[in-house]
């Protein structure tokens, strides 16, 4: 009997990575063989995102795209626009099935052969709803000598917010989280295999909880586990509480870093949206963080264009972010979702869309302010001793070679090395650099000290 093969394409954010790496693993566990996407495979596995309008074009984009170069090979959709809208992507011609966000983890389905003749593509979405678990999930399907150095640990799924404007419980439902023994067992995994650092995912991991298990409670564990660095992702600003602030300050292993999102720097517009917080907490938890924790970066997400902003309201996002010590910005134009509350508040026409030219306008002008800021923040070290976990490099004259890698703090920074370093050498070490300045692309770079 011939063995099947699987390759995979995957969209979106680092929890979808995740997923993807441990659908694989199960799969090649099952007996099949993994693939290069180029090379083709009997099952092609799209992993869809669904965060905004621009990510649903993108996702058809990339599945017409795979069943236009592979005509020979099954072509599955799974994950977030799968729940969303099933409906649209089996009308594709050639998807040969579609698995919604907890379907995709039973993997009898990516070996299902449809009866002969059958043109309609399997379809296998379960209300959200009622999703009960949250299916463990990691990214160690790369090993550290083929160039990763980094995984993502899935620790939580679902989000039971309810903000606005978030088609996220629709597609993944309600928060649960993953249990304690998986997440360590998993965490093992990961450091057997010799990755030196674990990024924390999931959709809303501040609200992580196992029994009496919270977030603070299960980075102390983590802490045990032979890695060198464990660092946290996204965090809601009412879930950083003083316990989380203050183990991460105190360890020499939970890097200083956090995701903190913002959406608006607006009260009005905060209001609007549903957030759990306004500015005035927003920026006492973001300085507790700061003035805690030695070096600490914290990044943003910011909402441009949510319907009903105005100039006024825009030009009090632009001058509270200006007066925030965050270290960098990711800057994103409000795309209404079906089936949330922002999108029946647009029908109901209680709230008025910004124009999207005004909206592009805004998003442009906040990006400029966020390259300010991410240079300033990024100036600040200039002339320090940061520890880089080396990833990347690139071939230089002579025989000389440029490794870049991120700093505890989430900095990009580069050395260059003579020949006399062998090829691949730095990858996976955390070494002591000097930070001499700024190199191309505003990227700080430096000189070895060890």
């Amino acid at each position: 009997m011939k063995q099947k093969s699987v390759a995979a394409v995957t969209l979106g954010c680092k929890v979808n990575y995740a997923e993807s790496s441990s659908i694989i693993d199960m799969l090649v566990s099952a007996g099949w063989q993994l693939n290069a996407i180029d090379d083709g495979a009997d099952v092609i596995i799209i992993h869809t995102c669904a965060v905004t309008g621009e990510a649903e074009r993108k996702s058809r984009q990339q599945i017409r795209k795979i069943i236009r170069n592979h005509p020979g090979c099954k072509v599955g959709v799974i994950g977030c626009y799968a729940q969303l809208d099933p409906e649209r992507i089996a009308a594709i011609e050639g998807v040969s099935f579609v698995l919604g966000t907890s379907d995709k983890f039973a993997t009898e389905w990516y070996g299902y052969e449809p009866l002969p003749n059958d043109p309609v593509p399997l379809v296998k979405v379960s209300p959200s709803d009622q999703a009960k678990i949250a299916h463990p999930a990691c990214s160690i399907l790369s090993r550290p000598e083929t160039g990763r150095t980094r995984a993502f640990l899935k620790i939580q799924d679902g989000c039971s917010f309810g903000c606005a404007y978030c088609s996220i419980p629709l597609a993944r439902g309600r928060s649960r989280s993953v249990t304690l023994p998986e997440v360590l067992d998993r965490a093992r995994k990961i450091a057997d295999a010799g990755y030196r650092e674990i990024v924390l995912t999931g959709i809303n991991i501040g609200d992580y909880r196992d029994g009496d298990t919270r977030l603070a409670a299960l980075l102390r564990r983590l802490e045990a586990i032979d890695v060198s660095r464990i660092r946290v992702s996204s965090v809601e600003p009412q879930l950083l509480d003083d316990e989380l602030i203050d183990i991460v300050a105190a360890s020499t292993k939970i890097m200083p870093h956090f995701h903190l999102p913002l959406q608006s720097g607006s009260d009005t517009v905060l209001r609007a949206m549903g957030r759990h917080y306004d500015t005035a907490f927003y920026r006492e938890r973001l300085m507790k963080a700061v003035s805690s924790i030695k070096g600490c970066a914290i990044g943003a997400d910011v909402m441009v264009g949510y319907p009903g902003e105005s100039d006024r309201d825009f030009e009090e996002m632009c001058r509270f972010i200006d007066e925030l010590p965050v270290a960098y910005l990711h800057v994103f134009k409000c795309s209404p979702r079906p089936r949330t509350r922002l999108f029946a508040e647009i029908a109901e026409k209680k709230l008025i869309r910004v124009p999207s030219a005004e909206a592009s306008s805004r998003a442009a002008r906040l990006g400029e302010i966020g390259e300010t800021i991410e240079r300033r923040f990024a100036g600040a070290f200039i002339g320090s001793r940061l520890k880089i976990l080396f990833e990347e490099s690139e071939a230089l004259s002579g025989g000389a070679m440029r490794w870049s890698g991120y700093s505890e703090n989430y900095l990009r920074v580069s050395v260059e090395v003579g020949a006399e370093f062998s090829a691949g050498e730095l990858r996976g070490q955390v070494r002591e650099v000097l930070v001499d300045g700024f190199g191309e692309g505003w990227q700080l770079q430096g000189r070895l000290l060890s």
